[in-house]
Order: C-alpha cells, then sequence, then structure tokens
C-alpha cells in the first residue's frame, strides 16, 4: 500500500468534508488513517498458508472441534464501515486437526479485507475445509453492522446471523443440529 497516496487521498477527502486537514486535531489524521486501512485491510497482503504456518497435526480422532465466540471485526464493502460480532467454527476431524489458533487467525485474514458478511462465512468455512479434509465444517456468525446501525434505517439492535455448512455439516441433519446445540450452550 502507498503510504503517501492514502495519506495524499485522505486530505483531499478531508476538504471535500468541509474540513481543514492542516488544523491541529487533524494534521496528522491522513499517517492516521494510511495505517489504520493497512492493518484493517491485511488479508489482501498476506497468504493463506502464512497463516496457517504448518499448525496442522496428524491426529486418530473423529471428534467434533468447535472454538467459539471468536471476535471478528471487518469493513464493510458497501460503505467502508465495520461490522464486528463472534464467529463459531466447527469441524469434524478425521487424519488432521488444525491449531486452535489458526481457526482465529484464518477468521482475521479473511475478516481483514472489505467484506459481506455472508462471504466471509462461507470463506472461513471453505478455509478450513482446505486445510485439514476434515469431515465436515460448519461456520456461524453474528454480527452487527454499523452501516445498518448509524445510518440508513438506523436499527441500533441489530444483529445478522450467516452459517456455512460444508461435507457432513451439509449432508447430515444430525451432526449439523449437534453443532448447533452445542453453540447454544
Amino acid at each position: 500500500m502507498n503510504h503517501k497516496r492514502v495519506e495524499d487521498l485522505v486530505r483531499s477527502l478531508l476538504k471535500e468534508l468541509g474540513e481543514d486537514p492542516g488544523r491541529e486535531g487533524l494534521r496528522r489524521t491522513p499517517g492516521r488513517v494510511a495505517r489504520s486501512l493497512e492493518y484493517l485491510t491485511q488479508g489482501y497482503r498476506l497468504r493463506q498458508s502464512a497463516v496457517i504456518n504448518r499448525a496442522v497435526f496428524k491426529a486418530e480422532t473423529n471428534n467434533m472441534i468447535i472454538a467459539r465466540d471468536i471476535e471478528v471485526y471487518s469493513l464493510c464493502e458497501h460503505h467502508m464501515l465495520p461490522f464486528f460480532g463472534r464467529c463459531h467454527i466447527g469441524y469434524i476431524a478425521e487424519r488432521k486437526v488444525l491449531g486452535i489458533s489458526k481457526l482465529a487467525r484464518i477468521a482475521d485474514f479473511f475478516a481483514r479485507r472489505l467484506q459481506i458478511q455472508e462471504r466471509l462465512t462461507g470463506q472461513i468455512a471453505h478455509a478450513v475445509m482446505e486445510a485439514v479434509a476434515p469431515e465436515g465444517v460448519g461456520v456461524v456468525m453474528e454480527c452487527q453492522h454499523l452501516c445498518m446501525m448509524m445510518r440508513g434505517v438506523g436499527k441500533q439492535d441489530s444483529v445478522m446471523t450467516t452459517s456455512s455448512v460444508l461435507g457432513s455439516f451439509h449432508d447430515d441433519p444430525t451432526t449439523r443440529a449437534e453443532f448447533l446445540n452445542l453453540l447454544r450452550r
């Protein structure tokens, strides 16, 4: 990312909004915004293999593994406003398991881009499926969207829930039900 170019664009934006980018409170804002956007969109500059970083381990198990309440922060691609919430990831391992922190890192990897929640949910599920080839994967996300809360309809208590189920989580209603019941606890 070209920091100087982004800083110039932010200065121009501040002027368009009717602000003086030279005033004391805004002088360093273009640099802060550039650094912030670089962090919030780092998912474009990382590789999935680097995120997983060889944290795939052989295991003789077929247990359901669930990581609940993973905090997720992203930017909506329609308004570039934040959305945030919880991501729950489950899978049934066959011969390989993923280091538990890598589930959170996978969620962040895809969340750190301009996103829509629907696509983000599916990307996480497919990444887990690709990483460990489990029997099945389930991902549920519950997020609040500032584009819906701060503007437009102004619905402060709204929560959007999305799910992506692959393999046995998709094909077997009992497996899917077990996953969803475990999330309710």
